[in-house]
């Protein structure tokens, strides 16, 4: 009897590790389809006009489904993310998990939550964003061009010549976004989980690794 006992607790124990570990990942491949949604809403963005074109030359992309102002942080803003790097082959890794966070963001009065696509659009940029922690605005050097209710008017010689083009919006309209003072961080905790193995993101962004089933229709739906 004590042993079935200690086997039955045994069991139980195993099973609420393996329920926990079944949670951690439905958060992962939850923020994933989300990514793969605010991506949708930027290409049919007509407002973003001819800028979607940057995907198609893009070296990589951050992804943040839902920036949410205030309760981040103690009190500050943020969300967590997703950013995939374009292969040599001319394809797409699968995502790096990242967490966006500021003490503000100056979004607008009203505004709680918003959409943020970072398009990468240089070595220089990918290689600062794979580092342990990038404060923007501490880095000399970095060309970023925030799209607004203007994109369209946004010169095609700002956006080529820039190493970052971030997109923001809030239910279909353009918010401000001050990225001057925020942090992006890569979320080793969940890209260990969402692979079952211990990876950093710059070994998924550079070298390809890290697969998972479950991202493969966001790397597909990248152009």
């Amino acid at each position: 009897m004590r042993l079935f006992a200690l086997a039955a607790v045994a069991a139980v124990t195993l099973s609420s590790l393996g329920a926990g570990a079944a949670r951690a990942a439905s958060d992962e491949q939850n923020l994933v389809d989300q990514a793969r949604i605010t991506l949708d809403h930027l290409r049919s963005d007509k407002e973003f006009g001819t800028a979607k074109e940057l995907l198609r030359h893009a070296r990589a992309v951050l992804i943040v489904p839902n920036l949410v102002k205030g309760g981040f942080f103690f009190g500050g803003e943020g969300g967590d993310g997703v950013m995939l790097a374009r292969t040599a082959g001319g394809g797409w890794t699968d995502p790096a998990f990242y967490t966006l966070a500021s003490a503000s963001f100056g979004l607008q009065i009203g505004v709680q939550t918003a959409e943020v696509v970072m398009i990468v659009e240089s070595e220089k940029a990918l290689h600062a964003l794979e580092q342990d922690e990038f404060k923007f605005g501490a880095q000399a050097g970095f060309a970023i061009v925030t799209l607004g209710s203007d994109a369209q008017a946004a010169s095609s010689t700002a956006l080529n010549s820039a190493d970052l083009v971030v997109w923001s919006s809030a239910s279909g309209a353009y918010v401000g976004l001050t990225l001057e003072g925020s942090i992006v961080k890569p979320r080793e905790n969940y890209n260990d989980e969402y692979y079952g193995r211990p990876i950093a993101a710059r070994a998924i962004l550079n070298m390809n690794e890290g697969h998972n089933p479950g991202a493969g229709p966001l790397r597909h739906d990248l152009p």
